[in-house]
């Protein structure tokens, strides 16, 4: 559909496939590939200087350049991501799984050895933990009053019962707004939020300090995301 020059007072606007805010890319069809394609690209080609020079340098100093040239990138507003197919996903994890095998330097036979132990080792948790790690922090920030309005205003407490015999009628519950007509707006911070800090266990919920909060919530992840990996 061509929409088009559009004319906002006197302001004309051209409707584009892509644009850029904020180093996010964003696409016309808010599918998060523009965005994928960008950071995939970028850590490529930084982990291929860093394959080049690896040889030299120590094991703590291979994991301090990947989390500043490969999980940045990773991190880097992904709370949007979180409604990503399971092909871009596999994209990112993907890169990252590679940034951990330079850092061991898993090659030859090592490279088809499970990564999943070796994640462990570094205290890396997987893509779709990092991005449902960021939506639950984003969530605490908004409850504990340390987020902008409108962020805030995109999510509500659910209002507790006067009379209840529920044990876990508590006031950290968000209200899981209705089902949206449109399938990409599940994908917002409003339908993800819920989602994802509902199931949070209460004490992790209820805590006030965003340091113990943080803490919480990593060590509740890498226990759901490294179940059973010695």
């Amino acid at each position: 559909l061509d929409l088009g020059e559009t004319s906002v007072g006197k302001l004309s606007i051209t409707p584009v496939l892509k644009a850029k805010n904020l180093g996010f890319h964003f696409d016309d069809q808010l599918n998060m590939n523009e965005q994928i394609k960008f950071v995939t690209q970028v850590c490529y080609l930084n982990l291929r200087d860093l394959k080049r020079i690896g040889s030299k340098l120590s094991h703590d100093l291979k994991v301090q350049l990947v989390h500043s040239s490969i999980l940045s990138y990773i991190d880097y507003c992904n709370a949007p991501l979180a409604s990503l197919t399971k092909q871009n996903l596999q994209k990112l994890q993907k890169l990252q799984n590679n940034a951990v095998r330079f850092v061991f330097q898993l090659n030859g036979k090592k490279k088809w050895e499970h990564i999943k132990p070796y994640l462990k080792k570094l205290h890396f948790l997987p893509v779709d933990y990092r991005i449902k790690f960021k939506i639950a922090l984003l969530v605490f920030k908004c409850i504990n009053n340390l987020a902008p309005e409108y962020l805030k205003s995109l999510i509500t407490l659910r209002e507790a019962k006067r009379v209840s015999m529920r044990l876990d009628d508590d006031f950290y519950i968000l209200k899981v707004p209705k089902r949206p007509n449109l399938s990409k707006t599940e994908g917002s911070f409003t339908y993800t939020a819920p989602k994802i800090w509902n199931i949070l266990p209460y004490d992790i919920r209820c805590s006030s300090d965003i340091v113990k909060f943080k803490r919480q919530l990593k060590t509740h992840y890498f226990e759901l995301a490294f179940a059973g990996i010695e």
